[in-house]
Formats: C-alpha cells, structure tokens, sequence
C-alpha cells in the first residue's frame, strides 16, 4: 500500500537510493549537499510503500505566488503507477490554487509533464549551476 506524508525528517541514505534508481541526475556522491538540499527546502513529499521511501518531491515556495517543483523522483520500479502524479496532486494541495507551480524538466521527462497538466513555458531563463 502506497501513502504519502509531508515530512521534516528524512533519510539521506534513502532519498540517494530513490534518486540513484529513478534515473534523475542529483550530486548523490555529495551526501552533505543532498542533505543541504533537503534541509533549506520548505515543501517535502515523500512515498513508501509499506514503509519504503519510493518517491519524493522536493519544493522551495512562499506559499503564496509560487512554488519551485525542483525535485520529483520516482524508483524506477513504481514508476508509471501514477506516483509521481499523486505527489504532485499533493504539492498542489498543500499550495493551493493561488500559488504557481514551476519546476525544470529533464529532456527525458518533456513528454510527462503536459500529460499530467503542466503547460509548457517559452518565457523562462536560466543561469545553469557549475556543478
């Protein structure tokens, strides 16, 4: 059985093994950056099946005009099962209707995003990390 919980805690061990088998590209050789990620987020979603971190989405907002999707993850062996649309659903919840959800796609994942309601943005910037 899958369920869904906001969380503070959490397991960096655990999120590298969710991101390591989803196929996402994320520092998991840096443990401390990913626990940094984690910990200066302010939106955390986490999956389990029968208390095994699947899944994970990770967002920066202000809970107010916008929210910053910058990590969906999914292990590869529960993807297209509709978890990573049903921890969107609650990300969009959390936020509320007022509040824009945005987020980077993947090239892999172009094809994803419009199907499950996201609209693809032409006006959009990015200053790219070093590493």
């Amino acid at each position: 059985m899958i369920t869904y919980e906001n969380a503070r805690n959490f397991d960096v061990e655990k999120i590298i093994e969710v991101f390591e088998s989803s196929g996402i590209i994320r520092p998991t050789k840096e443990k401390e950056r990913i626990r940094s990620m984690f910990e200066n987020a302010n939106l955390i979603y986490f999956a389990y099946n029968n208390g095994e971190l699947i899944g994970l989405a990770r967002c920066v907002t202000d809970f107010s005009y916008c929210c910053y999707l910058s990590d969906l993850a999914v292990k590869k062996e529960y993807q297209k099962q509709g978890v990573g649309k049903k921890l969107i659903e609650k990300v969009r919840e959390h936020i509320g209707e007022k509040v824009s959800l945005i987020l980077l796609a993947a090239n892999s994942a172009m094809d994803y995003y419009p199907k499950i309601d996201f609209e693809k943005a032409d006006n959009a910037f990015i200053i790219k990390r070093k590493s």
